[in-house]
């Protein structure tokens, strides 16, 4: 079983190198806008270029005379093009309204030619073709170390980022283990179901643990788009370059609050014993919260991702379901009544059994039991499969089993 992660560090850059590798930076992104542009235009048919290897050849010897940005670095500018045009075309064959990708953060892509890895510091292509030693800085009881000096890590490519409010350079390691896997399917699989929310908390999970705060998630994207509004009316260098740094902030913020979201409900699972986490299909939750941001699409989407791999990484699987009548179904064990006046916003009453829980909490129980009945349908072993609750575990026959923990 292969297990992949990233590892970010903080470098140390020389202060006589510091200019040059800003100088990649700025180059390799605008020669990745360039390829994008090329790809936007299209092909002869009019259809937008996503293949790397076509869109390669049609400017990569002008880039390479105009900026003489290094090899590798500008294949990989190709290949970060290609990837932003991909998603644009998969939106817009789902329906979805996009525009030409524009890349204003400050990131490099290296591929493993463009980097090399030592221990204590990497050696980064830089512009010129010249290379830039940058130290590693852990901060402490960071695992970050353990995974950069362990011979038991492979590190593959990495992304450079740079935060320019704080004049500082991150490196975000792509690193990959292999581990045995047991072969066959766990003879008693335990099932955490997850609900996540536009408002309220974030995600809800069938334990009764409530994680993150949806609402400061989105009070923080108000405050950032509110903030490039009115710099984007002054129309200055000035504020483009606020736009660019605020912009890499309020990204680097989301994805760590989204991080410790994940990493707590993860660790959730594995203190229950649980081998699957389960989580209602995005695609049924879009059209059931048409009023949800792109923005709020998003964080489902990247919530999901980044608890997969550290899912992946603890040898839990995760799983999706159709969410129709989660939240109108009545969880508990001898009732399963439904009805849309059983919920009233974060309230659930049943009005059957009289049965009464937060109405997330209702739902998360609900998302894994629609799993644990899907294989029971599907002849898959469902009766095996166990409900993980607050005080035990419920199986597919509705048999309870107190927590020995």
């Amino acid at each position: 079983m292969e297990i992949q992660r990233t590892a970010v560090v903080k470098l140390a850059v020389p202060d006589e190198r510091c200019d040059e590798l800003k100088r990649t930076m700025n180059t390799f992104r605008d020669a990745a806008q360039r390829f994008a542009d090329r790809g936007w235009q299209g092909d002869d048919d009019g259809y937008v270029i996503t293949s790397r290897s076509r869109l390669q050849p049609l400017v990569y010897d002008d880039i390479r005379d105009d900026t003489g940005l290094h090899s590798d670095l500008t294949v990989a500018a190709v290949n970060h093009a290609a990837d932003a045009l991909t998603q644009c075309v998969e939106k817009m064959k789902a329906g979805e309204r996009t525009s030409k990708p524009v890349f204003t953060s400050n990131t490099t892509v290296y591929n493993t030619n463009a980097i090399s890895y030592f221990d204590g510091y990497c050696s980064l292509a830089a512009y010129g073709n010249g290379r830039v030693h940058a130290e590693y800085v852990y901060p402490d009881d960071s695992p970050q170390a353990e995974y950069m000096e362990s011979d038991e890590w492979t590190k593959q490519g990495a992304k450079l980022r740079y935060d320019q409010q704080t004049d500082t350079y991150y490196l975000h390691v792509s690193i990959k283990q292999e581990r045995d896997e047991s072969s066959g399917e766990t003879e008693n699989r335990t099932v955490l179901g997850v609900d996540r929310n536009v408002n309220g908390y974030l995600a809800v999970t069938s334990t009764g643990v409530f994680i993150g705060n949806a609402d400061l998630l989105n009070h923080k994207r108000r405050e950032y788009e509110r903030r490039r509004g009115q710099l984007q009316q002054q129309g200055t260098r000035s504020a483009h370059l606020t736009i660019e740094s605020i912009g890499d902030r309020f990204a680097r913020w989301s994805e760590d609050f989204l991080h410790q979201a994940s990493k707590r409900l993860v660790a959730e699972a594995v203190s229950k014993g649980c081998s699957v986490i389960v989580f209602e299909d995005l695609e049924q939750i879009r059209e059931r919260i048409s009023n949800a941001s792109k923005f709020q699409q998003w964080a489902f989407r990247e919530l999901k991702r980044q608890i997969e791999y550290k899912a992946h990484a603890e040898g839990i699987t995760v799983e999706s379901v159709h969410p129709a009548y989660t939240s109108q179904r009545c969880s508990h064990a001898d009732c399963g009544f439904t009805h849309e006046d059983n919920r009233d916003s974060d309230k659930f009453t049943c009005q059957k059994c009289g049965k009464e829980l937060h109405a997330d909490y209702n739902a998360a129980r609900n998302i894994a039991h629609r799993y644990i009945q899907n294989r029971l349908k599907s002849g898959s072993g469902g009766a095996t499969h166990h409900l993980a609750l607050k005080s035990g575990t419920l199986n597919g026959n509705g048999e309870y089993s107190p927590s020995t923990v």
